[in-house]
């Protein structure tokens, strides 16, 4: 087997860790402005403020662009981009559509051209973005050290960007900054993180690169995922999840995902719903399916998890699921949507590399069942 493992940007760990942002700024180089994107429900804490305060003392002015609010969609992205012009930087402080929106807005900003330019790899990314520093407060997407980044295009469509020079030249994790996100949401971001590690552990892409992280990310998301749902401010709980998530990224920045990341992507196309919550919900549902391929790397995946072999793996996830209080029911939107349309958003050509990628071949029978299984769940009220 030959494989290369893609380059990981430096990391920094530590809680308090956000307190820094200004001196690492400084300590790039160059950097006279920077674009500070966060989140909005942050910005509103005082956060961002914070942020710039230290920013300027550094001697950096900064512009903050709060805009962002559920996923990221293409005004947002134009936005941001439009923020970050004549900046040397750009921060991305928040969930996966903060961060992932501050990757595109550097590159976009850089080159001037628009992100559907980009976007499905269209054409080459600019060889000199901006610098960026990423900074999650979420456990879940792993964005921050990841090449992809996400957003929703013209028609509603997820669609994405691709290449190193998306990636950060700093991550900062701070579990500090993990602790007031509420339970369901420690749940859907934390499942999230670890079907990230799960897929690309064991789908066609898999390499040992990829599995290193994988299989340490399992590990220290399945170890904590409850007590961070149960008891929010054990700090320590919070920085091993903060740590899978890192280092699931990698791995899927790595070796991809696979058939619940098909189903996801899809239903995020349909209407709107949790990224976290419509990866589990899919995952669940091809779960035992996936299994009966019996490779080496599911084994390996559910000794990872603390199992003894795949065929544990539907009911040890079922648990998970059922311990952090997920609760399997799809938005009241979906009640406008049919098996049928989910179905044909999970045939549409930007979710067949992760079709591909599944370890098991992926048959149009498979497609039918699967969104049968999944439009069969009840709306949430």
């Amino acid at each position: 087997m030959t494989f290369t493992t893609s380059f990981v940007p430096e990391i920094r760990f530590g809680s308090g860790l956000h307190a820094t942002v200004g001196v690492a700024a400084a300590g790039l180089g160059g950097v006279r402005r920077a674009t500070l994107v966060v989140d909005a429900y942050l910005a509103g804490t005082g956060l961002a403020d914070e942020v710039a305060g230290q920013l300027e003392a550094a001697g950096i002015g900064c512009v903050i662009f709060a805009e962002v609010a559920g996923e990221p969609k293409l005004a947002h992205v134009r936005a941001a981009s439009a923020a970050a012009a004549g900046s040397d930087l750009v921060i991305g402080i928040g969930g996966g559509s903060a961060l992932d929106i501050a990757k595109i807005a550097a590159c976009t900003a850089a080159s001037g051209e628009d992100a559907m330019h980009y976007a499905l790899a269209a054409n080459p990314l600019p060889k000199q973005p901006l610098k960026t520093i990423l900074v999650p407060t979420t456990a879940g997407t792993g964005s921050e050290t990841s090449a992809t980044a996400i957003f929703s295009g013209p028609q509603g469509k997820k669609l994405w960007i691709w290449g190193a020079e998306t990636k950060a030249d700093l991550v900062l994790l701070d579990p500090g900054l993990t602790v007031s996100l509420p339970a369901h949401l420690t749940a859907w971001c934390g499942l999230d993180a670890f079907i990230h590690a799960f897929e690309a552990s064991t789908n066609r892409n898999a390499h040992p690169g990829g599995r290193f992280y994988g299989h340490e990310a399992m590990r220290l998301i399945t170890g904590a995922l409850e007590t961070a749902v149960r008891a929010p401010s054990d700090i320590e709980a919070r920085g091993r999840m903060l740590l899978g998530s890192c280092y699931a990224g990698i791995a899927i920045d790595n070796c991809g995902t696979a058939i619940a990341h098909t189903i996801s992507h899809a239903l995020a196309g349909l209407a709107p719903i949790h990224h976290g919550l419509a990866t589990a919900l899919g995952f669940e549902a091809t779960l035992a399916w996936l299994v009966e391929a019996g490779t080496d790397d599911l084994d390996a995946a559910a000794k990872a998890c603390g199992l003894g072999s795949a065929p544990e793996l539907p009911a040890f996830v079922g648990g998970l699921m059922d311990r952090s209080g997920v609760v399997r029911a799809l938005p009241p939107a979906f009640s406008a949507v049919s098996a049928a349309m989910l179905a044909a958003e999970m045939r549409a050509a930007e979710n067949q590399p992760m079709r591909r990628a599944t370890i098991r071949d992926v048959t149009d029978a498979d497609i039918d069942r699967f969104a049968d299984q999944i439009l069969s769940l009840p709306k949430a009220a």
